[in-house]
Protein backbone atom coordinates (compact mmCIF):
# COMPACT_ATOMS: atom_id res chain seq x y z
CA UNK A 1 0.00 0.00 0.00
CA UNK A 2 1.09 3.22 -1.17
CA UNK A 3 0.90 6.33 2.31
CA UNK A 4 2.20 9.83 2.25
CA UNK A 5 2.81 12.47 4.95
CA UNK A 6 3.87 16.21 4.81
CA UNK A 7 5.95 17.48 7.05
CA UNK A 8 4.92 21.19 8.65
CA UNK A 9 7.79 22.71 10.87
CA UNK A 10 7.31 25.99 13.22
CA UNK A 11 9.25 26.96 15.90
CA UNK A 12 11.54 23.43 15.88
CA UNK A 13 8.27 21.56 16.21
CA UNK A 14 6.38 19.08 13.92
CA UNK A 15 3.01 18.77 12.99
CA UNK A 16 1.78 16.15 13.83
CA UNK A 17 -2.42 14.83 14.47
CA UNK A 18 -4.11 12.22 16.42
CA UNK A 19 -6.92 9.81 14.48
CA UNK A 20 -9.88 9.39 16.84
CA UNK A 21 -9.07 5.70 16.23
CA UNK A 22 -5.73 5.24 17.08
CA UNK A 23 -3.82 5.35 20.35
CA UNK A 24 -0.82 7.29 18.57
CA UNK A 25 -0.29 10.13 16.84
CA UNK A 26 0.82 10.36 13.23
CA UNK A 27 1.57 12.64 10.04
CA UNK A 28 -0.87 15.17 8.05
CA UNK A 29 -1.64 12.38 5.44
CA UNK A 30 -2.75 9.06 4.47
CA UNK A 31 -3.56 6.57 1.84
CA UNK A 32 -2.74 7.12 -2.23
CA UNK A 33 -6.15 6.67 -3.99
CA UNK A 34 -6.56 4.41 -7.48
CA UNK A 35 -5.55 7.33 -10.01
CA UNK A 36 -3.45 9.91 -7.61
CA UNK A 37 -0.04 10.21 -7.38
CA UNK A 38 1.63 10.40 -4.03
CA UNK A 39 2.05 14.75 -4.35
CA UNK A 40 -1.76 14.65 -5.28
CA UNK A 41 -2.59 12.02 -2.02
CA UNK A 42 -0.70 14.54 -0.18
CA UNK A 43 -2.40 17.75 -1.22
CA UNK A 44 -5.93 15.85 -0.86
CA UNK A 45 -4.75 14.51 2.61
CA UNK A 46 -3.56 17.97 3.96
CA UNK A 47 -6.96 19.62 2.70
CA UNK A 48 -8.91 16.97 4.58
CA UNK A 49 -7.11 16.66 7.98
CA UNK A 50 -6.18 19.98 8.36
CA UNK A 51 -9.75 21.61 7.53
CA UNK A 52 -10.97 24.58 5.66
CA UNK A 53 -9.47 27.00 7.75
CA UNK A 54 -6.03 26.38 7.34
CA UNK A 55 -4.51 27.81 4.50
CA UNK A 56 -0.83 26.85 2.82
CA UNK A 57 0.21 26.79 -0.71
CA UNK A 58 0.13 23.95 -3.01
CA UNK A 59 3.27 24.48 -4.93
CA UNK A 60 5.19 24.46 -1.31
CA UNK A 61 4.54 21.02 -0.78
CA UNK A 62 7.82 19.70 -1.86
CA UNK A 63 8.80 15.76 -1.90
CA UNK A 64 11.97 14.66 0.37
CA UNK A 65 12.02 11.26 0.88
CA UNK A 66 10.17 7.35 0.75
CA UNK A 67 11.21 3.68 2.74
CA UNK A 68 9.48 0.92 3.27
CA UNK A 69 7.46 0.54 7.32
CA UNK A 70 5.18 -2.00 8.48
CA UNK A 71 1.88 -0.28 9.38
CA UNK A 72 0.71 0.79 13.22
CA UNK A 73 -2.56 -0.14 13.00
CA UNK A 74 -2.05 -3.61 11.53
CA UNK A 75 1.65 -5.27 12.02
CA UNK A 76 0.80 -7.22 8.68
CA UNK A 77 0.24 -4.56 6.55
CA UNK A 78 3.22 -3.28 4.40
CA UNK A 79 3.59 0.52 3.48
CA UNK A 80 5.52 2.52 0.89
CA UNK A 81 5.60 5.71 2.70
CA UNK A 82 6.21 9.51 0.95
CA UNK A 83 7.34 11.82 2.83
CA UNK A 84 6.78 15.44 1.79
CA UNK A 85 7.71 19.13 3.16
CA UNK A 86 5.92 22.38 3.30
CA UNK A 87 8.21 24.41 2.54
CA UNK A 88 6.50 27.87 3.90
CA UNK A 89 4.68 28.66 6.79
CA UNK A 90 1.15 27.21 7.61
CA UNK A 91 -1.53 29.78 8.37
CA UNK A 92 -5.25 30.12 9.40
CA UNK A 93 -6.46 27.73 11.83
CA UNK A 94 -6.37 23.77 12.39
CA UNK A 95 -9.85 22.55 12.41
CA UNK A 96 -10.48 18.66 14.39
CA UNK A 97 -13.21 16.62 12.49
CA UNK A 98 -14.69 13.01 13.46
CA UNK A 99 -11.45 11.60 12.00
CA UNK A 100 -9.06 13.84 13.82
CA UNK A 101 -9.27 14.40 17.48
CA UNK A 102 -6.17 16.82 17.98
CA UNK A 103 -2.84 18.41 16.68
CA UNK A 104 -0.02 18.32 18.46
CA UNK A 105 3.70 20.71 17.58
CA UNK A 106 5.43 17.81 18.79
CA UNK A 107 9.63 18.19 19.74
CA UNK A 108 11.57 15.53 21.63
CA UNK A 109 10.36 16.37 25.10
CA UNK A 110 7.20 14.74 24.08
CA UNK A 111 9.05 11.01 23.77
CA UNK A 112 8.56 8.27 21.46
CA UNK A 113 5.12 6.80 23.21
CA UNK A 114 2.80 8.87 21.88
CA UNK A 115 4.23 8.21 17.71
CA UNK A 116 3.41 6.36 15.32
CA UNK A 117 6.14 3.71 13.48
CA UNK A 118 6.06 5.84 10.82
CA UNK A 119 6.92 8.83 13.32
CA UNK A 120 9.16 7.14 15.54
CA UNK A 121 11.35 5.07 13.14
CA UNK A 122 11.68 7.40 10.45
CA UNK A 123 10.32 10.85 10.55
CA UNK A 124 11.55 12.16 13.56
CA UNK A 125 15.38 10.60 13.14
CA UNK A 126 15.25 12.28 10.12
CA UNK A 127 14.09 15.48 11.70
CA UNK A 128 16.08 15.56 14.63
CA UNK A 129 19.28 14.75 12.37
CA UNK A 130 18.70 17.22 9.97
CA UNK A 131 17.61 19.94 13.10
CA UNK A 132 13.97 20.83 11.54
CA UNK A 133 13.10 20.02 14.99
CA UNK A 134 14.81 20.23 18.76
Amino acid sequence: MKVVGTMFFKNKKLLIDKPTKRNTYQMIGGKVENGETPLEAAIRECKEELGEKAIFDEDLIKFVFDFDEIATSDSNLKIHFYVFEYIGELQGELTTSDEIEKFLWYDTSYGKEILSNTLKNEVVPYCFKNKKII
